[in-house]
């Protein structure tokens, strides 16, 4: 079995920016939904635009995080509907991917 270190590195890294727009969002200060919507969207459409094989990974990875803070924290689980962005994002960065013209 080949262990594919690309598919590694980007699922680390993904964890970490999404670990990172969830600090963001969870700032005192910082009420602005749909800025962090965005990033979401436009985070896990690069991923998976990047590798399009699995964009559910990425919209877990990217948009997972949030909706688990906010259960953990406050028992909110309408926060799931996060998820949608990330999925969104990712599934459109694939279908991108995989609709260019080769030439």
């Amino acid at each position: 079995m080949r262990i594919n270190y690309k598919f590694i590195v980007m699922v680390i890294i993904s964890l970490l920016v999404g670990m990172l727009i969830t600090w963001i969002d969870t700032r005192p200060n910082w009420d602005d939904t749909g800025i962090t919507a965005g990033m979401i969207v436009l985070t896990s459409a690069l991923f998976g635009y990047l590798y399009p094989t699995r964009p559910w990974v990425w919209a877990l990875t990217v948009s997972g995080w949030i909706p688990a803070h906010y259960i953990v924290t406050q028992g909110n689980y309408t926060m799931l509907l996060v998820l949608l962005f990330g999925f969104a994002g990712a599934f459109l960065g694939a279908a991108i991917r995989n609709n260019k013209p080769q030439p």
